[in-house]
């Protein structure tokens, strides 16, 4: 019961930190933008600002969250957590470069790839999932030498799922902030306690952030925060919700960050199907269809975020019953 009690005090200690520095953080960023020209201009219809607006937000959020880790997460010795943090540099300076000269998508694709590597190369892998068909005897699947590709294609998916969704003032940051909140309870109810404090930074920074990034925004997180946010999400769920009870070591991660992954999923094969590449931006997310719907920036915000919550929730759920089991 000590223990348990010291870690939420380090919990809340370590979500508070990052929130105050990334709030602190946030108008050095913005200057900074600006000094370097990481501007987003409203050229084309699928922009929904009419004004320029600062972008490389996320080095506040990154800054709020390195912080936070180095102040209460034990990273001398510890392999897995020092390949996460070199993976989320690696894809901070892809942002900032990107955010600031857009990159060509197969090159940031490329890159992406390099930094899921390391920690997946680094004891970071999805040893085994738990099998879709609930018919079968066998509960779960052991990757075996699968486990590095698979784990590769996850941390690439999220980080991508999460940039994809951050189309609206507030939407991505506020979507990774309930989901990291989801992967911070799971992880306080399974004892996870490196994995909780890295989430608990993470909720942080995003909190830190949100008064500059809500509607209307004063400045965007950019590809250096949504990528940044995607990133950690996929590797901290790798530590935390696969090594859950076999038969949910696929779903409640599915569950925590559905959102971003059906949207992500939808626009994968809308643009196939329409004769397109994957990689080109259109206006079929679920934040344009509900806009089109006739909902407001702030309406369809909210919206999302309750979904989002409520997936997380039954992801909470899910896992205090396998844990019960």
């Amino acid at each position: 019961m000590v223990l348990e009690n010291q870690l939420i005090v380090y919990v809340v200690l370590a979500l508070l930190v990052a929130a105050v520095v990334s709030f602190l953080m946030t108008p050095v960023v913005k200057t900074f933008a600006y000094k370097v020209g990481a501007i987003d201009v409203p050229k084309d219809a699928r922009r929904m600002h009419k004004v320029p607006i600062p972008r490389l937000g996320g080095l506040a959020i990154f800054i709020g969250f390195l912080v936070s880790i180095v102040l209460f997460v034990n990273i001398r010795g510890n392999q897995q957590m020092q390949s996460i943090l070199l993976g989320s540099v690696i894809i901070v300076i892809l942002g900032v470069v990107d955010d600031i000269t857009p990159l060509p998508a197969m090159f940031k694709f490329v890159v992406q790839i390099v930094a899921a590597a390391i920690p997946a190369m680094n004891g970071v892998v999805i040893q085994a999932i738990s099998n879709p068909n609930v018919f079968s005897d066998n509960l779960y699947w052991v990757l075996g030498w699968l486990s590095i590709p698979v784990t590769v294609i996850w941390i690439v998916a999220i980080t991508n799922s999460v940039n994809l969704i951050d189309g609206l003032d507030g939407l991505a940051n506020g979507v990774s902030a309930i989901s990291a909140t989801t992967v911070l309870i799971i992880a306080l109810l399974g004892s996870e306690s490196q994995v909780a404090l890295v989430m608990a930074a993470l909720v942080g920074a995003c909190v830190g952030f949100m008064p500059y990034n809500l509607n209307p925004a004063k400045i965007f997180m950019g590809d250096v925060g949504s990528q940044l946010l995607g990133f950690v999400l996929s590797t901290a769920s790798i530590m935390g919700l696969f090594k859950l009870h076999a038969i949910i070591t696929f779903f409640v991660p599915l569950l925590a960050l559905a959102l971003p992954l059906a949207d992500t999923i939808f626009a994968f094969f809308r643009r196939i199907l329409h004769g397109q590449s994957p990689f080109k931006a259109d206006k079929g997310h679920f934040h344009h269809r509900l806009l089109a719907m006739g909902l407001n920036q702030k309406q369809v915000v909210a919206v999302l975020y309750g979904i989002s919550a409520v997936l997380g929730l039954l992801a909470v759920l899910m896992a205090g019953d396998s844990m019960a089991v």
